[in-house]
């Protein structure tokens, strides 16, 4: 009952951000963002308000919190008196991860992925990792889904349980216990 109570009372504290949020979204597709199918934006975003039109995202992408789409550079205005810009397009099944900094005139091919703090200069081919400042491919999708199953397969994978409102001392210990020296897994 008391987990109940708690799950409403946060839904109720965070439903004026959530719905600012997707106000905030609709604003922009109305201004003409491109927006695939199921596509799970999480908050705290920016995709350029002014030059949203110029911004692409397919099918199936994840876009992590406070990832900014910039489809303009300011940089020139003072000296040449007029501003850049570029289309971003992020193809279908993308994840674009925690503060990645997308920049004017970037496509990032389907199926890769941006790690998180990523600043993206230049395009990311189809079925990548990229990481970095600037991003760099480092993995192509199959090697880096093969290295993350070689290091899960003597692992414990975690289910629902151990997420964050279940979480008691033991749990949070076999968690730790788990990762050890390299790092742990769950659902």
């Amino acid at each position: 009952m008391f987990e109940y109570i708690l799950l409403l009372i946060r839904k109720v504290y965070h439903y004026p951000a959530e719905y600012n949020r997707k106000r905030r979204l609709r604003y922009l597709v109305r201004n003409g963002l491109r927006l695939g199918k199921n596509v799970c934006i999480v908050s705290n975003y920016y995709f350029d308000n002014p030059f949203c039109y110029l911004v692409s995202i397919g099918d199936n992408c994840t876009i992590c919190a406070n990832v900014q789409l910039l489809a303009h550079d300011a940089s020139t205005k003072k000296m040449l008196g007029y501003v850049k810009l570029g289309k971003i397009d992020i193809k279908e099944n993308c994840f674009i991860g925690q503060a990645v900094i997308v920049l004017p005139g970037v496509t990032i091919g389907p199926d890769s992925i941006v790690g998180a703090g990523s600043v993206v200069t230049h395009d990311i081919p189809p079925n990548t990792i990229a990481a970095g400042n600037p991003a760099k491919v480092i993995f192509s999708k199959e090697d880096y889904i093969r290295k993350i199953q070689e290091i899960s397969k003597n692992k414990k994978i975690f289910d629902r349980n151990y997420n964050i409102d279940s979480l008691d001392n033991e749990k949070r210990l076999e968690i730790i216990k788990s990762i050890g020296d390299s790092l742990g897994f769950i659902k």
